[in-house]
């Protein structure tokens, strides 16, 4: 199975959730099993390693960041991944005008699997503090929670 995480630039939020799944996958035996990625609706970033700040806001729960390089979603992705999630509406606004009909299905809300929060977006943390990445993280690590528990339900 593979699955992509999108946010706008590819550098916040997006590529937090690809390394916190990532990490809860590995935990769970999952690792060999799924893969993940991430990338942006928009190239403002393209090849850009993630936000310092999301850095060192997942670096100090035990999750690295830094090999991961911002890239922008491709019309290829739509057929190579399983499961597109969104952290925003927004976003998911733009991958539903670029993706095919016939793939919509595989697009959807990240935050679809949080089980402790009730929102339904990712707040954009790039023109805040350090409190904004700490929520993000918050957010995302609740719903990874619950995508790898799915996704131990289905694939057994």
């Amino acid at each position: 199975m593979r699955i992509l995480f999108c946010c706008m630039g590819n550098i916040c939020r997006s590529p937090t959730a690809e390394g916190v799944v990532r990490a809860r996958l590995e935990a769970a035996g999952l690792g060999g099993r799924v893969d993940v990625a991430s990338a942006g609706t928009h190239a403002h970033h393209m090849g850009s390693r993630p936000d310092k700040r999301a850095q060192e806001v997942a670096a100090a729960r035990g999750v690295d960041l830094s090999r991961i390089r911002a890239r922008r979603v491709s019309a290829d992705d739509f057929l190579q991944y399983d499961l597109i999630y969104a952290m925003d509406r927004d976003n998911l606004r733009n991958l539903e005008r670029s993706c095919p009909d016939e793939l919509r299905h595989k697009l959807a809300l990240f935050l679809q699997h949080a089980e402790r929060f009730d929102e339904d977006e990712v707040p954009d943390p790039y023109y805040g503090g350090p409190a904004g990445f700490e929520r993000v993280l918050d957010l995302i690590e609740d719903a990874a929670e619950g995508l790898v528990n799915d996704l131990k339900r289905r694939l057994g």
